[in-house]
Formats: C-alpha cells, structure tokens, sequence
C-alpha cells in the first residue's frame, strides 16, 4: 500500500479528486493536510469519512517542522499538490497571503519531499525510486489571449494578478527541483473549472446564488470577458493520468475546449433556471453590470493536445450537461 500526501483536499478541486482517486486505486492510501482556511470546507468529503484509505491532518504547508514530521510519519511516496490561494480579487486585496501560502508554502513541500526521498542530487533513496511530486497549477500564469490563439506548454508566462504571479512563481520553482536536484516532478496547468464543491465566491455559484435569493447577479465590465470551462472530474481523470503516467520534468495543459464569456455563462443558467425553477419574471433580469476587476484578463483559452495525444486524456463532460448538473448540485446545497 502506497500512500499519497495530498494537499488542500478539502477545497474545490481536491475535494472532487480524492473520492475519484481513492475510487480508482485501491492500492493507494491518502493523507489530506489542509488548514481549512475559509476555502476549505470538510463537508466537502463526507463520503470519506468512514473509508480506512483515507486520513484528513488538518496543518499548515508553510510549518516546515511540521511537515517533516508529517512525511516522517506516513511515509509518503508521492504529493499531489492542491493547497493554494485561488481567489484573484481577494489576491488584490491581500496579496501578502498569497505569496507566502502559493511560493513559500511550493517551496516548503517541495524541499521536504527532496530531503526524504533522496540523499543526494537525482539520487533516490532505493525505497523512494519512484516517488513523485504533481503540482497543481493554472491556466492564468500565461496571462491574457486577445480574439484568436491557445495557450501551450511553451506559451511564455506572463502573469497580470498578485494570483497568478504567485502561481507562476511556485511552477518555476517546481521546474527548478526537477533540473537542479533532479526531483520526480509534473505540473498540470488548468482552465475554469466548474462543478460540485466549488466555493460560494467564485462565478458560477455566485450566479445560482444571487438568481435563487432573488438579488443582483453582478458580472464584471461588459461580461465579454472568455474563459476556457473544464467540468471538475474531467480535470480530476487528467490529474490521474498526469501523476501516474506523465513524463518527469514535464508540463501539461488541461483545458475543456469549451470558450464561453461571463454574459453567456449567467444568461445560459438563468434560462435553465427558468425551466427547472420558475417565478414570475425571467431570472435574467437580475443580471448586473459592475465595475470590472482590476487588471482583468481577456481571454484565456487551453490546447491540451500534449495530454490528449501522450497520456490519452480527453473531456467527457460537455458544458451542456455539465451546466444542468452544477445547478442541481447547488440547488440541493442552498436547499431549493
């Protein structure tokens, strides 16, 4: 039995991976360290509450002690690293808490995985010979797209928040552990991602918020703004796919080939609420321009051909489908 460190499992993502994972690998064990800041919420993992495979250690990736203590511990022979600071407005704010969670937090994990795994530069402990660390990144460290193009594996990084800069940051440090000490590393970099467990701030729950509670639903600008949409689990099968199967030292894009901008995204649910949840006027009349995000991106969209044609990744979900079954998810939630 292997066993997984798996960080910032109680939030969006990681919380949709780690039934999927534990689902498909029974020979695998995994520990969730989590701090469960605001963005971390344990009732996101019920259904593993009673699975033995699975242990939540609630604890901070920046306490290097602690994590040293933590792989000391379990004995772990792989990290698939979630944990971050994801919020680009509140990483306008309060940027400080990203740097140091994002690239101090990266640095920390990374260092302890090297200094447990190896006794040297690109050498192994015999037990830890296929040890590897999967980092988790985004779409936004490329920056902005203008009305045409794909991001790719060699797009030049050119990140526009405090957010993505950080995230950038941790991928260069990723890339540095691999080429200096020679550490088993791959970085996934996603699009939007959309589906269950996601945090009540972000776009798509807000909108269903916002339209049920009768209030406006606010969209930045002129809502053109276009992201690139991945339902969840299809991000979760390209994390599997990536960790077990990706080269060492490489990247790969995920994107969900489903271009869409905010104004489309909150007028396609109000009308599918229009149907499943009816009131007297259209819930797109509550739709709300705002004043747009400082520093807002234009576009951002994926070509994931590298992960599709080397690791056999595709999206099974298309934005149709997996729309109506976001909107269910969050109408159980908000009991509606």
């Amino acid at each position: 039995m292997q066993t997984v460190l798996i960080t910032g499992g109680a939030g969006f993502i990681g919380s949709n991976f780690i039934p999927y994972f534990l689902g498909n690998n029974k020979e695998f064990e995994v520990v969730n360290l989590d701090l469960l800041t605001y963005a971390g919420n344990l009732s996101n993992l019920t259904e593993m509450e009673n699975d033995a495979r699975y242990t939540f250690v609630k604890g901070d990736i920046c306490d290097r002690n602690f994590l040293e203590d933590l792989f000391k511990k379990y004995n772990f022979t792989g990290v698939i690293h979630f944990a971050a600071e994801s919020h680009v407005d509140n990483s306008i704010k309060n940027p400080d808490t990203f740097i140091k969670t994002n690239i101090f937090g990266t640095f920390n994990l990374l260092d302890a995985a090297k200094n447990y795994w190896m006794d040297a530069a690109s050498n192994y402990h015999k037990e830890f010979k296929n040890a590897r660390f999967h980092h988790i990144s985004t779409d936004e460290v490329y920056g902005a797209l203008g009305e045409t193009g794909l991001f790719t594996e060699v797009t030049p990084y050119a990140p526009n928040s405090p957010y993505s800069a950080s995230k950038a940051s941790s991928d260069f440090m990723v890339r540095s552990y691999f080429h200096t000490y020679g550490l088993n590393v791959v970085t996934t970099n996603c699009s939007n991602n959309y589906g269950p467990k996601q945090h009540d701030e972000k776009l798509i729950p807000t909108i269903i918020r916002k339209a049920i509670s009768g209030e406006n639903i606010p969209i930045y600008g002129d809502g053109k703004n276009i992201r690139d949409w991945l339902y969840v689990l299809d991000h979760c099968k390209g994390i599997e796919l990536a960790y077990q199967n990706g080269k060492a030292g490489e990247t790969y894009n995920v994107g969900g080939k489903n271009e869409h901008n905010n104004l489309y995204i909150a007028t396609t649910i109000c009308a599918i609420l229009d149907e499943i949840l009816p009131k007297k006027a259209s819930y797109k009349k509550q739709i709300t321009f705002v004043e747009d995000r400082l520093g807002h991106d234009f576009r951002y969209a994926i070509d994931a051909s590298k992960i599709e044609n080397e690791l056999n990744w595709k999206a099974d979900e298309s934005f149709d489908e997996g729309i109506k079954k976001t909107i269910k998810w969050y109408l159980k939630k908000y009991k509606q």
